[in-house]
């Protein structure tokens, strides 16, 4: 297996060696040193590294975050941030540049070896993901649909490459030549599904599905017609296919979740199986409210990844036992935000996203990093900060023992409809009080 090729853009000498070194150490290739702006860019374009470790406030014309851009924008790098700079304005202007992960100085070569890990892995995945994409959409290309267009009288204004192969007519000849003329498609019936069979030019027949829409000139008045029609042999044979490379995709998605949760929860034992347990009370509540499957299934994927925004916290923060400062707490309260950056490039079907960036929202807008109120936070949002509180207060943490589900209920029903959404705190009450859902040890495989 190849090591995976690193750039380190850093302009205190001394750092960047220091970095350098624990980055060999990690048995990782570390294949250039930049100092400035312009010898990043010129080294990017030369080495072509996997990742690129890019200090913030560098020396020169532009800064760390205008050289990640230009590099993202031109060669799609991955770019991870190193930096001692976390104030919101930073991590605004860091967000634009869709960055792969921070690292926090000072830090140490488990914190290195995390974020290299995971943007090389979420780098692979999307590459892997887009290249999937591009062969799917050839696919489709490749098995395409025959399209004639006629003007109102129904003579032909219009035909696709396709439409002149399975008709025999080249557009030349067709144009302006009544439909019925080119197209001979006639109903058959073998005493099941009526099949349309077009016969071609040439004498071939093709067994084909087809539909007609009209056109409008904007006045609510018909133009003419579109005539869509394709191969059904061809249609299924395609289905076919995308069905298998989906199932693909969703395993590949499904291991990217798994590698995520398991990331945070190295980080922080503390907390190891809280994700899940998290995950698996909002799906009981989300069932019980009576949600379709489908939102049920991007719960429970933002559920298991919710806290992966603490790999930018540094673990001795995570597992302090006594109590925290205000920069510390300040730190912590980027997790959601951080979260989100990570995940929003990675091209999920629900919002997931956005759900693990709310999940500290609270109704009356006291929560963070936005303050929304209401109806602003999604509603799965709502169901996973419940499930996150109840979890979090009935479990052992550092700084404090198992609160129990008791008195984690009571916190939730207290603020019911000040802090917390009143339907997702009275179906997560009825599910403990009646025994139909219970928190259960779990190691992972």
């Amino acid at each position: 297996m190849n090591k995976i090729r690193i750039l380190i853009v850093e302009d205190e000498n001394l750092v960047a060696r220091d970095i350098a070194n624990m980055a060999l150490t990690q048995g990782y290739d570390v294949c250039g040193l930049a100092s400035d702006g312009d010898q990043a860019l010129e080294m990017a374009a030369e080495l072509e590294p996997d990742i690129i470790l890019m200090d913030v406030i560098i020396k020169g014309s532009i800064d760390g975050i205008s050289v990640a851009k230009k590099i993202w924008d031109t060669y799609r790098i991955p770019i991870i941030y190193v930096t001692s700079y976390a104030d919101e304005q930073t991590l605004k202007r860091a967000k634009i540049t869709e960055a792969f992960g921070y690292i926090l100085k000072p830090f140490d070569e488990r914190e290195l070896r995390i974020a290299i890990e995971m943007a090389y892995f979420k780098s692979r995945m999307e590459t892997k993901l887009r290249e999937r994409e591009e062969w799917l959409s050839a696919l489709l290309k490749s098995i395409g649909e025959g399209v004639i267009a006629t003007d109102k009288s129904g003579a032909i204004t219009f035909m696709n490459p396709l439409a002149e192969r399975l008709t025999g007519w080249r557009q030349e000849e067709a144009l302006q030549q009544p439909l019925r003329e080119v197209y001979r498609a006639v109903v058959s019936s073998d005493g099941t599904e009526p099949d349309i069979i077009l016969w071609a030019k040439n004498g071939k027949k093709y067994s084909i599905e087809e539909t007609r829409m009209p056109l409008s000139d904007g006045h609510n008045h018909s133009s003419g017609h579109v005539l869509i029609f394709r191969d059904i042999s061809a249609r299924k044979s395609a289905e076919r296919e995308l069905q298998e490379s989906w199932e693909k995709l969703h395993q590949a998605l499904e291991g990217t979740i798994q590698a995520m949760a398991l990331t945070i929860e190295i980080r922080d034992p503390y907390t190891a199986g809280h994700q899940r347990r998290v995950s698996k009370l909002s799906c009981a509540i989300a069932q019980e409210l009576g949600m379709s499957e489908f939102q049920i299934e991007g719960l429970r994927v933002a559920g298991d990844i919710h806290d992966i925004g603490k790999i930018y916290v540094p673990a001795e923060i995570l597992s302090n036992p006594g109590q925290i400062t205000a920069i510390e707490y300040g730190i912590i309260k980027t997790h959601p935000q951080v979260g989100y950056d990570i995940l929003k490039t990675i091209k999920f079907p629900w919002p997931v996203a956005q759900i693990v960036l709310q999940h500290h929202e609270r109704l009356d807008g006291s929560g963070y990093p936005l303050g929304l109120t209401g109806d602003l936070i999604l509603k799965e949002a709502r169901i996973l900060t419940v499930a996150d509180i109840v979890e979090a207060m009935s479990s052992h943490r550092p700084y404090r023992p198992a609160r129990g589900i008791e008195m984690a209920l009571a916190e939730v029903t207290q603020n019911k409809g000040r802090f917390y959404d009143p339907d997702a705190v009275d179906a997560c009450v009825r599910l403990f009080r009646e025994s139909r859902f219970r928190f259960v040890e779990e190691s992972r495989p």
